[in-house]
């Protein structure tokens, strides 16, 4: 009488087991070299050629395309000030070592996350899950986590290991929802280890030709890499036709403004491989 229930304990956790790997979301396929569109900026109807598009995770999927999700990952939105000054988060948020908000000198009122401790990385990436939840119920196919070179910017505050432990935590949890990730910049500084250790399942490159490293993601990538150059560059013009001749048969390259904005604004400018 054990044995026989005993067995059909066993067979009923087996069971469950098979409908659990059945029922888990399947990732989409990455459309390696798709045309892509750049909307993080604002969102605008994409040409009908294009394959791939990236937008905030504020905006809404294009339906038939492999969609992107913009989340700021590792730092804040102007936007969002409030909320990450909170009682409930100001703690989240890195302080210099005179105790001020560590804001990014390049874009005003962005402030780093502080991912120095595993009780604040669970802690933010409870907040991240949420938008990647918001982002796999809207129907985009993967995530676009912005700002992983904190490390680098944070005059020694931050390390890669601890941005990297907060990256694995969102991308297991995409990953549970059928989503994939993509390691933003960071070629170099990371070499393997974005794949390696967070789980990212390819890569988008801003400007990995001025800093001479678009091998560093194609290296670990393959042909899942986007590379997007900006045309406040020197020699935008000239450098990217250099770049189109070296990867733009292989690789999805797109030339862009440097504040992404949508294409009813007179700063707009797209250009692609």
């Amino acid at each position: 009488m054990v044995a026989a229930t005993f067995l059909s304990l066993l067979v009923s956790t087996q069971l469950a087991l098979v409908l659990s790997v059945q029922a888990a979301p399947t990732a989409a396929t990455f459309p390696a070299n798709g045309k892509f569109d750049y909307q993080i900026g604002g969102s605008y109807t994409a040409a009908a050629d294009v394959k791939v598009v990236d937008r905030d995770h504020s905006e809404s999927p294009v339906a038939g395309l492999f969609n992107i999700c913009y989340i700021n990952a590792f730092q804040t939105q102007p936007e969002e000030k409030s909320f990450w000054t909170s009682s409930a988060n100001k703690d989240l948020l890195l302080l210099t070592k005179a105790g001020a908000l560590f804001e990014d000198k390049d874009w005003p009122g962005e402030y780093f996350l502080d991912t120095t401790t595993d009780a604040k990385r669970q802690r933010i990436a409870t907040i991240l899950n949420g938008w990647i939840d918001d982002c796999a119920s809207k129907g985009f196919n993967a995530i676009e986590p912005d700002n992983l070179d904190t490390f680098t910017r944070s005059n020694g505050l931050l390390t890669a290991d601890n941005n990297l432990a907060l990256a694995k935590l969102f991308t297991d949890h995409a990953h549970s929802l059928g989503l994939l990730v993509a390691q933003k910049n960071t070629g170099d500084e990371l070499g393997s280890t974005g794949k390696s250790a967070a789980g990212f399942d390819f890569a988008l490159a801003e400007e990995c030709n001025e800093y001479e490293e678009c091998d560093s993601y194609t290296d670990v990538y393959g042909a899942n890499v986007i590379e997007i150059e900006y045309t406040d560059a020197d020699d935008a013009s000239a450098n990217f036709k250099a770049v189109c001749k070296a990867r733009g048969s292989s690789i999805s390259v797109i030339l862009r403004d440097r504040d992404v904005v949508a294409s009813s604004d007179k700063a707009y400018h797209y250009e692609e491989c």
